[in-house]
């Protein structure tokens, strides 16, 4: 019972690590004089006003600044046969499965001889009914 439910975490944990590790995304940042006023990851950046650099037309530097950090993940993913494996890598996994099945050995159940047993109906107390008493 814990095996498979520790089973299905891993593989549930390894599922999204691939997930993750696969998945691209872009984060933008806009900054107005030199502070960040808004960072968007998946979506495009809120600007801090309604005035560009060429909408004030005085101004020679921007005061505004876009920036877009790109981060990918990976394109491919590799998966390798049992016939790609050199001889020392395989015989270190099959070393490595073989001790890790046998490391769990379960214990023999008991045999309980007397489990369906249903003992007699008390009616009455027998050492009275013979008179019988241990002294």
């Amino acid at each position: 019972m814990k095996l498979k439910v520790l089973h299905k975490i891993f593989s549930t944990l390894l599922a999204v690590l691939v997930l993750v590790s696969t998945l691209s995304f872009t984060v933008e940042k806009h900054f107005c004089g030199g502070h960040l006023v808004d960072s968007a990851i998946f979506s495009d950046a809120k600007k801090c006003g309604g005035m560009d650099a060429k909408e004030m037309g005085y101004v020679k530097k921007p005061c505004c600044e876009d920036t877009v950090d790109i981060i990918e993940g990976q394109d491919e993913l590799t998966v390798k046969d049992f016939q790609e494996l050199n001889k020392d890598t395989y015989i270190t996994l099959v070393s490595f499965v073989y001790s890790y099945t046998y490391f769990f050995e379960t214990l023999a159940k008991p045999k309980v001889p007397n489990k369906n047993y249903k003992p007699p109906l008390i009616i009455e107390d027998i050492q009275v009914l013979d008179e019988t008493f241990l002294i």
